[in-house]
Protein backbone atom coordinates (compact mmCIF):
# COMPACT_ATOMS: atom_id res chain seq x y z
CA UNK A 1 0.00 0.00 0.00
CA UNK A 2 1.54 3.86 -0.43
CA UNK A 3 0.56 4.93 2.47
CA UNK A 4 2.58 2.58 4.57
CA UNK A 5 5.71 4.32 6.19
CA UNK A 6 9.10 2.73 5.65
CA UNK A 7 11.35 4.67 8.50
CA UNK A 8 11.38 4.93 12.38
CA UNK A 9 12.73 7.60 14.48
CA UNK A 10 15.28 8.23 17.54
CA UNK A 11 15.01 10.33 20.40
CA UNK A 12 17.09 13.62 18.53
CA UNK A 13 19.02 15.59 20.39
CA UNK A 14 18.07 18.73 22.57
CA UNK A 15 19.50 21.27 20.19
CA UNK A 16 16.40 22.51 18.54
CA UNK A 17 14.57 25.98 18.83
CA UNK A 18 11.61 27.54 18.37
CA UNK A 19 10.56 30.58 16.82
CA UNK A 20 11.07 32.45 13.29
CA UNK A 21 13.66 35.37 12.15
CA UNK A 22 11.92 36.26 9.11
CA UNK A 23 9.29 35.72 6.29
CA UNK A 24 9.71 36.40 2.72
CA UNK A 25 6.63 37.13 0.93
CA UNK A 26 6.16 36.26 -2.63
CA UNK A 27 3.44 37.84 -4.41
CA UNK A 28 1.11 34.93 -5.83
CA UNK A 29 1.48 33.11 -9.18
CA UNK A 30 5.30 34.62 -9.38
CA UNK A 31 6.85 30.98 -9.09
CA UNK A 32 8.27 29.77 -11.91
CA UNK A 33 8.70 26.03 -12.68
CA UNK A 34 9.47 23.92 -9.23
CA UNK A 35 12.22 21.51 -9.21
CA UNK A 36 12.66 19.54 -6.69
CA UNK A 37 14.94 17.20 -5.04
CA UNK A 38 15.80 13.97 -6.91
CA UNK A 39 16.30 11.63 -3.39
CA UNK A 40 13.33 13.92 -1.56
CA UNK A 41 10.45 15.22 -2.57
CA UNK A 42 9.59 17.33 0.82
CA UNK A 43 12.76 19.69 -0.80
CA UNK A 44 12.67 22.06 -3.20
CA UNK A 45 15.69 22.90 -5.22
CA UNK A 46 14.73 25.31 -7.16
CA UNK A 47 11.48 27.86 -7.89
CA UNK A 48 12.63 29.44 -11.14
CA UNK A 49 15.37 32.50 -10.88
CA UNK A 50 14.76 36.40 -10.06
CA UNK A 51 11.72 35.58 -8.08
CA UNK A 52 11.08 38.36 -5.76
CA UNK A 53 10.68 37.56 -1.94
CA UNK A 54 10.23 40.59 0.37
CA UNK A 55 12.18 40.25 3.66
CA UNK A 56 10.37 40.74 6.39
CA UNK A 57 12.40 40.42 10.00
CA UNK A 58 10.53 39.55 12.82
CA UNK A 59 11.88 38.65 16.92
CA UNK A 60 9.51 37.20 19.21
CA UNK A 61 5.66 36.83 19.32
CA UNK A 62 5.44 35.65 15.76
CA UNK A 63 5.01 31.55 15.26
CA UNK A 64 4.20 29.19 12.14
CA UNK A 65 2.08 25.74 13.05
CA UNK A 66 0.39 23.44 10.76
CA UNK A 67 -2.38 21.43 11.68
CA UNK A 68 -3.18 18.05 10.11
CA UNK A 69 -6.79 17.83 9.49
CA UNK A 70 -7.85 14.23 8.61
CA UNK A 71 -10.71 12.62 8.11
CA UNK A 72 -11.31 8.62 7.88
CA UNK A 73 -15.11 8.88 7.24
CA UNK A 74 -14.33 11.48 3.92
CA UNK A 75 -11.19 10.08 3.27
CA UNK A 76 -9.14 13.33 3.05
CA UNK A 77 -5.93 14.87 4.67
CA UNK A 78 -5.06 18.41 4.20
CA UNK A 79 -2.62 20.39 6.22
CA UNK A 80 -3.85 23.95 7.60
CA UNK A 81 -0.77 26.14 7.61
CA UNK A 82 -1.26 28.98 10.01
CA UNK A 83 1.48 32.15 10.16
CA UNK A 84 0.82 34.82 12.97
CA UNK A 85 3.20 37.49 12.70
CA UNK A 86 3.66 40.63 14.80
CA UNK A 87 4.94 43.74 13.05
CA UNK A 88 6.23 46.54 15.81
CA UNK A 89 5.60 50.10 14.74
CA UNK A 90 3.05 51.62 12.26
CA UNK A 91 4.61 53.28 9.16
CA UNK A 92 2.49 54.81 6.19
CA UNK A 93 4.21 52.84 3.59
CA UNK A 94 3.68 49.62 6.06
CA UNK A 95 -0.04 50.30 6.17
CA UNK A 96 -0.37 50.25 2.13
CA UNK A 97 1.54 46.87 1.98
CA UNK A 98 -0.38 45.23 4.75
CA UNK A 99 -3.64 46.38 2.62
CA UNK A 100 -2.40 44.73 -0.23
CA UNK A 101 -1.14 41.34 1.60
CA UNK A 102 -4.57 41.32 3.11
CA UNK A 103 -6.03 41.51 -0.36
CA UNK A 104 -3.68 39.45 -1.96
CA UNK A 105 -3.07 35.23 -1.41
CA UNK A 106 1.08 35.37 -0.99
CA UNK A 107 3.25 32.61 -1.22
CA UNK A 108 4.85 32.68 2.40
CA UNK A 109 8.78 31.09 2.89
CA UNK A 110 9.62 30.72 6.60
CA UNK A 111 12.90 30.85 7.77
CA UNK A 112 12.89 29.25 11.21
CA UNK A 113 15.68 29.64 14.31
CA UNK A 114 17.00 26.41 13.40
CA UNK A 115 18.40 27.67 10.19
CA UNK A 116 15.25 25.82 8.06
CA UNK A 117 13.26 27.47 5.30
CA UNK A 118 10.46 26.10 4.06
CA UNK A 119 7.45 27.75 2.12
CA UNK A 120 3.84 27.81 3.05
CA UNK A 121 0.97 28.46 0.87
CA UNK A 122 2.98 26.60 -2.48
CA UNK A 123 -0.23 25.78 -4.56
CA UNK A 124 -3.04 28.30 -3.12
CA UNK A 125 -1.46 30.98 -1.51
CA UNK A 126 -1.49 32.17 1.99
CA UNK A 127 -4.98 34.45 2.98
CA UNK A 128 -5.05 36.85 5.35
CA UNK A 129 -7.54 35.39 7.76
CA UNK A 130 -7.31 38.45 10.46
CA UNK A 131 -5.13 40.93 12.56
CA UNK A 132 -4.95 44.03 13.87
CA UNK A 133 -3.49 47.35 13.42
CA UNK A 134 -2.91 48.59 17.27
CA UNK A 135 -1.98 51.55 18.98
CA UNK A 136 -1.76 50.07 22.61
CA UNK A 137 -2.80 52.32 25.65
CA UNK A 138 0.09 52.58 27.78
CA UNK A 139 3.06 54.03 26.31
CA UNK A 140 5.23 50.46 27.09
CA UNK A 141 2.01 48.59 25.30
CA UNK A 142 3.16 47.15 21.23
CA UNK A 143 2.39 49.90 18.53
CA UNK A 144 2.02 48.19 15.51
CA UNK A 145 0.16 45.05 13.60
CA UNK A 146 -0.53 41.22 13.84
CA UNK A 147 -1.32 39.26 11.14
CA UNK A 148 -2.74 35.79 10.53
CA UNK A 149 -2.32 34.02 7.44
CA UNK A 150 -3.68 30.84 7.00
CA UNK A 151 -3.26 28.54 3.75
CA UNK A 152 -4.33 24.93 3.48
CA UNK A 153 -2.33 22.54 1.27
CA UNK A 154 -2.36 18.91 0.11
CA UNK A 155 0.74 18.32 1.97
CA UNK A 156 2.76 19.64 4.40
CA UNK A 157 5.30 22.85 3.31
CA UNK A 158 8.06 21.85 1.40
CA UNK A 159 11.54 22.43 2.85
CA UNK A 160 13.88 24.65 0.72
CA UNK A 161 17.24 23.33 0.46
CA UNK A 162 18.73 21.54 3.37
CA UNK A 163 19.65 23.29 6.40
CA UNK A 164 21.81 20.41 7.38
CA UNK A 165 24.32 20.59 3.45
CA UNK A 166 25.89 23.66 5.52
CA UNK A 167 24.06 26.21 3.69
CA UNK A 168 22.35 29.13 5.72
CA UNK A 169 18.50 29.27 5.61
CA UNK A 170 19.56 32.53 3.30
CA UNK A 171 21.91 30.69 1.10
CA UNK A 172 19.11 27.68 0.77
CA UNK A 173 16.49 30.81 -0.68
CA UNK A 174 18.74 32.78 -2.79
CA UNK A 175 20.34 29.05 -4.47
CA UNK A 176 16.17 28.23 -5.10
CA UNK A 177 16.31 31.38 -7.21
CA UNK A 178 14.68 33.75 -4.65
CA UNK A 179 15.76 37.58 -5.09
CA UNK A 180 15.96 38.66 -1.52
CA UNK A 181 13.91 42.21 -1.15
CA UNK A 182 15.20 43.57 1.56
CA UNK A 183 12.73 46.39 3.92
CA UNK A 184 14.31 50.39 4.44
Amino acid sequence: MACDINLGRLEPCKDSVGGITAVYFVNYGDLGTLVYDATDTDVIDSVGSGINAYKYDVRGNSSYTENIQSSRENGTTAFEQVLELSLKKITKEDQKTIKLLAFGRPHVVIEDNNGNAFIAGLLHGADVSGGTIVTGTAMSDMSGYTLSFTGMEKTPSNFIGVASAGNTATENITAAGFTIVAGV
